[in-house]
Parts: structure tokens; sequence; C-alpha cells
């Protein structure tokens, strides 16, 4: 090509930007499903961790206190040596975590 060819061209053609949105747009369509389960995992992976966390202190209030808390759990959430930052939240739905009451843990 002759040096009069090349300084002809400038910049992109509408074939180049219109590829290159068509790559973006395969891309965008492959990983963005994937980046929003992975939100919905965790969060169920914090509900199974939390759930566990209050089961493990509705063991320790029963073998202190010798009996169960309170089925919405106020009592642990009242006192500051069981959850001194505050009782946790489902992040899943935002809701406030109950006990079973025939089995005396959060399901």
């Amino acid at each position: 090509m002759s040096a009069a060819c090349l300084s002809k061209r400038k910049g992109f053609s509408w074939v180049d930007i219109l590829a290159i949105l068509a790559i973006l747009a395969i891309v965008a369509a492959i990983f963005v499903p994937h980046l929003t389960g992975s939100n919905d995992t965790a969060k169920a992976k914090v509900n199974n961790h939390n759930k566990a966390i209050i089961n493990a202190a509705v063991d320790r209030w029963y073998v202190e206190k010798g009996a169960w808390p309170a089925e919405d759990l106020s009592e642990l959430s009242s006192d500051p040596t069981y959850f001194p930052n505050g009782m946790p939240t489902n992040p899943v739905d935002s809701s406030t975590y109950r006990l079973n009451p025939t089995t005396h843990y959060v399901d």
C-alpha cells in the first residue's frame, strides 16, 4: 500500500464499530448471568452461616439458663453477650429469624 492510501483512512469504520459492539454484547450475555447468580449464592451461604451462629447461641442459652429462649429470639437479641452487634437478619429476604417451636432451632 502506498502512503496516500494509508493517509486517507482515519479512525474506525461503521463495520469495525458494529463488530466490536457485537463482541461486547456476546461477552456481556455470557458473564452477566454468572455475576447475578453469584450474588444469590453468597446470600444463601450467609443465611446458612447466620442460622448456625443463632443455633449455637440457642444451645448456649439453654445450657446457661436451663430453658429455651423465646421463639422471636427477643431474649437473645437483647442480651449483648450473645449478639453484641445485634441479631442478624436474613440476607435473602431481610426477614427476622424465628425459632421453630418444635425443634427450638432456626430452620
